[in-house]
């Protein structure tokens, strides 16, 4: 593994991690874009399958967004925007020709690439998976609210259990009682994992709000490039495929994949199928 910290249009700095080989060329580097709450290095294990998978003279980057890992916090007037150009600063650091977003990191992706439609930046592969992105009122919002106010009182369990709640319906979890649950929650956060949630909530109420406050149209994506490759994993909740589904049908020669026994959690969890898929994707 490499680590870089490259410098930010804003002053800020992002924590850049590279796996496999170290001088790969762009037409061979697919840059990683994690999702909500989530470090870098918690895509390590997926980040050295998919160098594996993806062969010879080939490399992952990733890198910490704003407000997490090694990376700066996120700036006054965070907003979509700082992603996008965040996502252009990796571009340009490693000369990378590919793209592959993962949940909020999916979000991004998309929200990215169709900003840089018409130039140099447009990838020569897009694949998203599970891109957590509100299509024409696909993810109900209501549930961000309580969270951030949990967040902002310091009632971790609270927080967790909006949260679960909203990104679980219909599991045996969102039937609990709320109190009982934010109890449940408060307890899971001592978990290691569940620590790095702890210190990446702030952050995630911004990054949440940037990306769900303001309803996207399929249609504002159909720019995107003739390829992109939009997965659902057939265990995620169902608006990640009706979202998938919709930004497929609405992009000129893009593709549609369910992987019917992957979850949300497949791609930091270093699922092999997923793993086998996505590289497949890319090595065309």
């Amino acid at each position: 593994m490499k680590e870089r910290v490259l410098p930010t249009h804003d002053g800020g700095h992002l924590a850049l991690y590279s796996y496999g080989t170290e001088d790969a060329p762009g037409g061979k580097r697919v840059v990683l874009i994690g999702g909500a709450f989530l470090t870098a290095l918690i895509y390590r294990p997926f980040s050295i399958a998919l160098a594996k998978g993806l062969g010879d003279g080939w490399a992952v980057d990733v890198y910490d967004r704003r407000g997490r890992g090694s990376s700066s916090g996120q700036p006054a007037g965070y907003s979509m925007a700082t992603e996008i150009e965040d996502v252009r600063t990796v571009l340009d650091a490693t000369g990378a020709r590919n793209i592959l977003g993962h949940s909020l990191g999916g979000s991004v992706a998309l929200n990215a690439v169709q900003e840089f439609t018409g130039s140099s930046h447009v990838p020569d592969k897009l694949a998203v998976y599970d891109a957590a992105v509100n299509i024409d009122g696909s993810i109900d919002i209501k549930w961000l609210d309580g969270f951030e106010r949990a967040v902002n009182e310091g009632r971790v369990g609270h927080a967790l259990a909006h949260m679960k709640k909203a990104t679980s319906p219909g599991s045996a979890m969102a039937r609990i009682p709320e109190p009982v649950l934010a109890g449940l929650m408060a307890l899971l956060s001592r978990t290691k994992v569940n620590k790095v949630f702890r210190q990446v909530m702030p952050s995630a109420v911004g990054e949440l709000r940037a990306a769900y406050n303001e309803k996207d149209h399929a249609r504002d994506f159909s720019v995107l490039p003739d390829g992109t490759h939009f997965m659902a994993g057939g265990k995620s909740p169902s608006y990640y495929k009706v979202t998938a589904e919709r930004l497929h049908a609405a992009v000129p020669g893009s593709t549609f994949q369910l992987s019917p026994k992957c979850f949300h959690g497949s791609i930091p969890a270093a699922v092999k199928e997923l793993v086998t898929d996505i590289s497949g994707y890319f090595r065309g």
